[in-house]
């Protein structure tokens, strides 16, 4: 069983038991507090921190962190059963254990936000590799080639459709996806990570050979604000690079395709 799919989808649950687990950890390092040093019950708490700022929820985690650090107080320093703490060195740990948990749990989420971050590149390469597969195959008619390219564009920018034209010429008044990944319109560069997609009108990717428009992809995002990183604009250039390679190999443009 998937862990952290499964605290993700029970977050409530997850946090109510973020906030349950330093209790019985506290209640039962009391049993042997004669016998442990107040380090040791820290570094007790703060895996039990770790524990759910492993989740990726930071709810869960500066949950931990707190409920930690109050039963800390109450089972572990003196006067023991209240949230008073007279000795300063087990208030410079209640502080320690505080900071510890909230820096655990941002590491922890930073962490896993650089493992999806790497997860999509490889998705990204992946694609472009399968899609030039594709185009190399020479059975594969021009059709299924833009076919193919136009469904790949639109998982890579989150889109409601993307359809393929040939030939023809660009609207002047068209959002257009330039090489380097910019989206202008009349000349002017749009915020894309701030503004996102036209939901209005279809952005345009341009395919062409030798400088002469060949056709385009037409970028829809109608239902919802798509806002594709630099990144994911420039696979898409990349993947409609491959079709503008097929369209110097293969001859005329083919009819248009509908996803």
């Amino acid at each position: 069983m998937d862990v952290r799919r499964f605290t993700r989808n029970h977050r409530s649950a997850t946090v109510v038991a973020a906030v349950t687990a330093p209790l019985l950890a506290a209640a039962l390092l009391a049993l042997a507090r004669s016998d442990l040093t107040a380090a040791t019950d820290v570094l007790v708490l703060v895996a039990v921190v770790v524990l759910f700022s492993a989740t990726g929820i930071r709810a869960a985690g500066l949950a931990a962190a707190l409920s930690a650090v109050v039963w800390f107080d109450v089972f572990l320093t003196q006067p023991y059963g209240s949230l008073a703490i007279n000795d300063p060195d087990d208030l410079e740990a209640a502080a320690l254990l505080l900071v510890i948990g909230g820096v655990v749990t941002e590491t922890a989420l930073w962490g896993q936000r650089q493992q999806a971050a790497l997860s999509r590149e490889v998705g990204y390469v992946n694609g472009v590799l399968a899609t030039a597969e594709t185009v190399a195959l020479r059975d594969q008619s021009e059709e299924e080639v833009t076919t193919a390219v136009a469904q790949r564009i639109r998982e890579v920018l989150h889109l409601d459709a993307c359809t393929f034209a040939p030939g023809g010429r660009l609207d002047d008044t068209a959002a257009i996806l330039q090489h380097d990944g910019s989206l202008t319109q009349g000349g002017r560069e749009l915020n894309v990570d701030r503004d996102g997609l036209p939901v209005d009108s279809a952005a345009v990717l341009p395919v062409r050979v030798a400088g002469e428009l060949r056709g385009r992809f037409l970028l829809t995002a109608a239902s919802h604000v798509a806002r594709p990183t630099l990144q994911q604009r420039r696979v898409a250039v990349l993947l409609a690079d491959q079709v503008a390679g097929a369209l110097h190999d293969r001859g005329p443009a083919p009819g248009r395709r509908r996803e």
